[in-house]
């Protein structure tokens, strides 16, 4: 990890150069933004690991600058804002943001935040193009590619973020099994992830928006009361 860039977006001094330091003696390359526009400027330009966005930033707030991010690539956000109730968490991870920490925090929990969701990995790899090929999940109107990281549905190429490619491919590689949360928690965030558990709500209800022909009334991705979540199709017979 010693070398990784991370951009720190935070319009308080204070509060930036002390994440900055923190960061940089752990080996960090730290570059920082002030608002939204310099943070997607710096983004753009840096191509960093991880994004260490405030949620209240001056002009274009933090949530509207990671949904813009995330329509642009994959990197990893972590989210920092002093409000505490869960809705405004909910709110910062359904536009893509991998954690969420609120003021005031400690910055050797910043770090181990940062560390824990640097460790996880984005996609399976070290597999010959055959082995990748083979996780290819076939289904009637459905064809989840891990190697392109695709998804066909009804012939139909289908936007997925990260997240909710991971989450789908963990459902689909076991289809009737039902997952609860910390399950699904560990196999998409990793078993280190110190979040809220409702990420896997929010991202089974956009998995939902974009798969189900009516989202309200999900076939696919189905709930089991007081369990979790089950991916139903059939497999194609070729």
């Amino acid at each position: 990890m010693r070398g990784t860039t991370i951009l720190v977006v935070e319009d308080e001094e204070p509060i930036l150069d002390l994440i900055g330091k923190y960061l940089v003696a752990e080996g960090f390359n730290v570059v920082t933004a002030r608002d939204g526009n310099a943070a997607l400027a710096q983004a753009r330009s840096t191509h960093p690991a991880l994004i260490v966005l405030d949620v209240m930033l001056p002009g274009m707030d933090g949530l509207e600058v990671c949904r813009r991010i995330q329509q642009e690539s994959d990197v990893y956000i972590l989210m920092l804002t002093a409000r505490t109730e869960e809705i405004d968490k909910v709110v910062g991870l359904s536009v893509g943001a991998d954690d969420y920490l609120t003021k005031p925090f400690s910055p050797r929990e910043l770090v181990a935040r940062i560390k824990a969701i640097l460790r996880r990995s984005r996609a399976a790899g070290g597999e010959t193009s055959k082995e990748t090929l083979d996780r290819t999940l076939h289904f009637e109107n459905l064809v989840i590619n891990p190697e392109t990281r695709e998804v066909w549905l009804d012939g139909t190429l289908v936007e997925l973020t990260t997240r909710e490619f991971d989450l789908l491919y963990a459902l689909a590689e076991y289809p009737g099994r039902v997952f609860n949360r910390d399950q699904l928690l560990e196999r998409v965030w990793g078993h280190d992830f110190a979040g809220i558990d409702r990420v896997v709500d929010v991202h089974i209800g956009l998995l939902r928006r974009k798969l189900e022909m009516d989202a309200a009334n999900p076939v696919l991705i189905q709930t089991v009361r007081g369990v979790g979540y089950k991916f139903v199709a059939r497999k194609r017979q070729d």
